[in-house]
């Protein structure tokens, strides 16, 4: 385990002690809470990991570098943002695809493009956002998003 996952996990078993000291039975609530939780979204997790697992195993690291590479240039970026903006990829997910996608040759710029698309834009509450926004609006930071993540992920692209 690195130094960085370490830290992080040391952490959260000294605020899980300093919890349990305040207050034992919030603590178990939370962690009864907690519990529930995991096993809600765990099918979800395994399809997806699954999923992934299958297209990165079909499509050969060979094809990612073409599509997504450095040389894919603008085209690849756009595409893959746009795939990020209409996917619904909850991020414990994400983070590890765009890892996947990285080493299998995506650029930085393309990676970070999928990772601020997924984040930034929300095409499947896109719906529920027209409603409570109204459609203008909706629609606009929709779209602005997608270009400042754009615009993120190419200055990410020339940084690294």
């Amino acid at each position: 385990m690195s130094s960085t996952a370490t830290i992080i996990n040391g952490l959260a078993v000294l605020g899980l002690a300093i919890s349990f000291f305040n207050g034992k039975e919030k603590t178990l609530r939370s962690l009864k809470v907690a519990g529930k939780s995991f096993f809600k979204i765990l099918p979800m997790v395994l399809i997806i990991v699954v999923l992934v697992g299958l297209l990165l195993g079909f499509v050969p690291p060979s094809q990612i570098e073409k599509l997504f590479g450095a040389q894919s240039g603008l085209l690849g970026v756009v595409t893959i943002g746009a795939a990020g903006a209409i996917l619904h990829i909850p991020s414990l997910i994400a983070f590890p695809l765009a890892g996947s996608l990285r080493e299998s040759g995506a650029s930085v710029a393309a990676t970070a493009a999928f990772i601020t698309t997924l984040t930034m834009i929300g095409t499947v509450y896109l719906p529920v956002e027209i409603k409570i926004l109204g459609k203008k609006f909706a629609l606009l930071r929709n779209g602005l998003s997608f270009l400042a993540a754009l615009a993120i992920s190419l200055l990410m692209g020339l940084i690294l």
